[in-house]
């Protein structure tokens, strides 16, 4: 019985332990390291050369907002690819026209820059564990969804990260690394919608998310492109904003 009591109370405080190191908050970081951060970020983002890497994080959130959405706006989603060249695709089935699927639609250029905002709201209020953990919950959430190999080994490597770092590294190492992500969906969130207007203005992209708001609204798709732009700009001075205390 005594033994039986034993492991009950490690249980509980393990199971406490547990919660409070998740929900829990952790000690501001000095200001160096959140400046240090932002530039790691803007050096993943501006470099054409390893933008064409780093760009697939940004797609893993472009595509898993398209996926989120389908599915709160009752849509059935049957699968997302990701694809070696960055790009991506996520197949819903449900009405073809309607605020669903426009709402699903208006989702990918607008997700990455939010949910740095998200991001950033957390960081503000110093919980860098639970940031860690619910980015790697929605990554586990969104390998169930994923439909090609590339695409699997690319979420599993960055849900990896994610895991490894908010389990095993020091409260520094953790927050210079939650600064870094968030840093680089706020600032990354900002390069797709002007690389669309680029493709758009050079007579590409014939089938981009705007020209399919463009198509179910009849609104003009340079609207739809001043929304992405509004929305990355917006998150991105807002957030910002919260990760440097202004």
């Amino acid at each position: 019985m005594q033994s039986l009591a034993a492991v009950q109370s490690l249980a509980a405080n393990s199971a406490a332990d547990l919660w409070d190191r998740v929900f829990g908050t952790q000690p501001d970081p000095d200001r160096y390291l959140v400046i240090a951060t932002a530039a790691v970020a803007l050096a993943a983002i501006l470099p054409h050369a390893v933008w064409r890497v780093s760009r697939n994080a940004i797609t893993i959130a472009h595509e898993g907002g398209h996926g989120l959405i389908a599915l709160v706006s009752g849509r059935k989603l049957d699968g997302i690819r990701l694809h070696s060249d960055t790009s991506g695709l996520t197949v819903s089935r449900g009405k073809p026209t309607g605020l669903g699927m426009i709402l699903t639609a208006a989702a990918g250029y607008t997700a990455p820059p939010l949910l740095g905002l998200g991001g950033a709201w957390l960081l503000a209020a110093n919980h860098i564990t639970l940031l860690l953990w619910l980015a790697t919950a929605l990554l586990i959430a969104l390998l169930v969804m994923i439909r090609n190999a590339y695409g699997a080994v690319t979420v599993v490597v960055t849900g990896g990260a994610f895991l490894l770092v908010s389990w095993l590294a020091e409260p520094q190492v953790q927050a210079a690394f939650a600064y870094v992500v968030v840093w680089f969906l706020l600032l990354g969130g900002v390069r797709p919608a002007f690389e669309l207007q680029s493709k758009r203005s050079r007579g590409g992209a014939p089938d981009s998310d705007a020209d399919q708001l463009a198509r179910l609204t009849h609104v003009p798709a340079g609207l739809w492109l001043f929304l992405f732009h509004a929305v990355s700009l917006s998150a991105l001075i807002g957030g910002g904003r919260w990760l440097l205390g202004l």
